[in-house]
């Protein structure tokens, strides 16, 4: 059943199309869009003030970027669910408005616990404004436009993280760590403003059965598996690391199990059968958990080691984005021609190589060795993520291809919580082995220096492997399932199911 709606007048086509006639609903989307990307950003360099200001330890502020990346992966699955029951438009403004909210929570926390709490609510709006947002635009865009209106969306999307650390050490260094978060206030305000009078009514649709089990499963099983390897970063053995460890373990089994049992499962677990698809997606973590843990260590290492301020912190970060920005547009060029194969490798390789001269960082390293090494893992990430996402896409069995982006996004936030969790208890872990070894009259800095080197080290040593696994890429043989799954998602750019 549906409830009437208006038509989109914009979704016809023909030669009265205009972009200005699609310009106000485009910019209510990008606006929301262009917050969550921002906040995303903004955080990761203001860590080392956090530490600061709570008087606390980096293990307990990781959680403020690990339990808003858990909560994205909780609700991207959802959103395709959640468009159909209520409506696109009314789930864009609901989740723009707990964002926002969330965000000023965010603001005005007064311990740790509370920051890392308020930034689970952000992340609970956060995560549907993405998938949302690129399936209204699929939908605003006749078939004929729909490459160049995406690619007007793509633009602000690709500047937004390169000056997200900029605008954070501005804010951090010039008024307080507060309004990295308080700036979303005016921005949300925008965004619903301009989505409750432009966005055009949307159709509810009949939802499919919502998968309430491994809703509830899955959150368990990725938030316990992340507390565990955050703890495993200072002993394996102690209670805390083999009870997350544990509990986390079960419930992916069980997981998994109600997954594969589900005629519309919440995640579509069943792609795994295409051997194509499980090692390109695998490829495609192993590329993602050293980036996304290294571009945390970075900014903690220039501030707390350099002593350079936000600010310049947030600039020297800056190439890292736009090297990115470069190389994936001709990334995406030699893609058609030659594949994934040898991208992956080149971008792999000089990932590798940049991590691996990272690692012999010292208290004496130029600034400039640094930025070459960001701007070199810029460019390889450019070149190697997204011939990997389109090759992850062409490798699923094709009735499952539409069922294959909520369980790739989910997926790569819960590497980039387990990325920050891993690497940043790694990293305090090993200044405290490397501190304890030197004894009391060593100089401290250099524990710390060399803890960074050894986290590098880790990180490069990660991404060596998916060197030698990209050599086992292959141009994928699309497959056709059997009726066994459900029906396919009647709106291939929604993100849900």
């Amino acid at each position: 059943m549906s409830t009437p709606t208006q038509t989109n007048p914009m979704a016809t086509g023909g030669d009265d199309f205009s972009l200005k006639a699609i310009l106000r609903p485009l910019m209510a989307i990008i606006v929301g869009m262009i917050m969550v990307i921002l906040d995303s950003t903004v955080v990761n360099n203001a860590i080392p003030k956090l530490v600061e200001y709570f008087d606390t330890d980096l293990k307990t502020i990781q959680w403020t970027v690990t339990g808003y990346t858990l909560a994205l992966s909780a609700v991207i699955p959802l959103a395709g669910w959640m468009a159909d029951k209520f409506g696109s438009k009314q789930i864009f403004m609901i989740t723009i408005a707990l964002f926002t909210i969330g965000s000023v929570l965010c603001g005005i926390a007064q311990t740790p616990e509370q920051l890392i709490i308020y930034r689970i609510i952000q992340g609970l709006g956060g995560g549907m404004v993405g998938p949302i947002g690129m399936a209204m635009v699929f939908k605003l865009a006749p078939p004929e436009r729909r490459g160049s209106i995406m690619g007007v969306l793509g633009i602000p999307l690709l500047i937004a993280p390169a000056f997200g650390p900029v605008l954070s050490g501005w804010l951090v260094d010039s008024v307080s760590w507060h309004w990295i978060f308080i700036i979303n206030l005016p921005i949300g305000i925008i965004a619903f403003i301009l989505g409750y009078k432009y966005l055009p009514k949307s159709d509810r649709h009949a939802a499919p059965h919502l998968d309430v089990i491994g809703m509830c499963l899955a959150p368990i099983a990725f938030s316990m598996l992340a507390y565990g390897v955050s703890e495993g970063g200072t002993s394996w053995s102690k209670a805390s690391t083999i009870t997350g460890l544990t509990v986390g373990g079960i419930a992916l089994i069980l997981f998994i199990f109600v997954e594969l049992a589900q005629k519309q499962p919440l995640l579509e677990l069943k792609a795994f059968k295409s051997s194509d698809f499980t090692r390109s997606i695998i490829m495609t973590w192993i590329v993602q958990l050293p980036l996304f843990g290294t571009m945390l260590i970075v900014p903690l290492y220039l501030q707390g080691v350099m002593h350079y301020t936000a600010l310049e912190t947030g600039w020297i970060l800056m190439p890292y984005a736009l090297c990115a920005g470069l190389g994936m547009p001709i990334s995406g060029r030699l893609f058609d021609k030659i594949g994934a194969r040898p991208l992956a490798f080149a971008g792999l390789t000089v990932i590798t190589i940049s991590l691996f001269i990272l690692s012999g960082i010292s208290v004496d390293t130029s600034l400039w060795v640094i930025i070459l090494c960001i701007c070199i893992l810029g460019l390889g990430m450019g070149f190697t993520m997204m011939p990997l996402n389109t090759h992850v896409l062409n490798s699923a069995p094709r009735r499952l291809v539409n069922r294959v982006t909520p369980l790739t996004t989910a997926a790569s936030q819960v590497v980039l919580s387990f990325a920050v969790a891993g690497l940043t208890g790694y990293l305090t872990s090993q200044i405290t082995s490397h501190a304890e070894s030197a004894g009391a009259d060593a100089n401290p800095l250099n524990a710390v220096v060399a803890g960074y080197g050894d986290t590098f080290f880790l990180s490069a040593c990660i991404v060596a492997a998916g060197v030698a696994l990209s050599l086992l890429l292959r141009k994928p043989k699309q497959l056709e399932e059997d009726g066994t799954v459900g029906g396919d998602n009647p709106d291939p750019a929604m993100m849900g199911h």
